[in-house]
């Protein structure tokens, strides 16, 4: 029985979404409509116990976007050094990743959209480690299909979440009711260029277990 969608470029769609930093068009406007899109394909995406229990926020107001930028940096510069002199200094592609990170909390302010994935609703404080696996699992396929859909249409986008430090701050900026829980922040435009190629990944064997945890 054949494949029922065609391979290639369905691997090529998977394996090239990139999280995208420095290769953002922060020049191009990003049409409603295109964003509205993305959202509505990613409301096929599962969720568990069919709740879909998302919204979005997206944020195109320059001054917004700029008080969301301050939050994000005012976080990101101490703990990306902080990351960056535990890091490897001869794993060239980590401190490629780093260097890009810096250039997002240096240009957030003029990425032309920031996109914000919400559940409704909070984990209880002391809650198990299954309720945190559960509610972020019934967003995280939504979120991630909204990325596949920017890149299948030639923009980018990059999961970031060091706003949610200063997640009370945001929600008071975005209006975002205090039963709602921000998960991400993810930086949307229109990529300069579509040639994103494979990221260096050990080989799988390396890192599954069949049956039991093994060495």
């Amino acid at each position: 029985m054949s494949a029922p969608f065609d391979l290639a470029e369905t691997d090529r769609l998977l394996s090239t979404t990139r999280a995208v930093r420095k290769r953002l068009d922060l020049e191009r406007e990003v049409p409603r409509e295109v964003i509205l899109d993305c959202i509505r394909l990613s409301q096929q995406a599962p969720t568990g116990t069919n709740a879909q229990a998302w919204r979005w926020v997206v944020v195109t107001d320059a001054h917004k976007r700029a008080e969301l930028a301050r939050l994000y940096k005012e976080t990101a510069d101490e703990y990306l050094q902080m990351s960056r002199d535990n890091a490897d200094p001869d794993d060239a592609q980590t401190q490629r990743v780093y260097d890009s990170a810096f250039y997002l909390a240096d240009h957030l302010h003029e990425v032309p959209v920031h996109v914000i994935p919400c559940s409704l609703g909070r984990v209880p404080e002391g809650a198990p480690p299954a309720a945190h696996a559960s509610f972020l699992g019934g967003i995280l396929p939504a979120v991630w299909s909204f990325q596949l859909a920017l890149r299948s249409r030639g923009l980018g986008s990059a999961w970031t979440t060091l706003h949610l430090f200063r997640e009370a701050e945001a929600a008071k900026l975005l209006g975002i009711p205090d039963d709602v829980t921000q998960v991400a922040l993810l930086p949307v435009a229109y990529t300069k260029g579509t040639d994103f190629k494979l990221a260096k990944r050990p080989a799988p064997e390396t890192i599954t277990h069949f049956d039991s945890w093994s060495a």
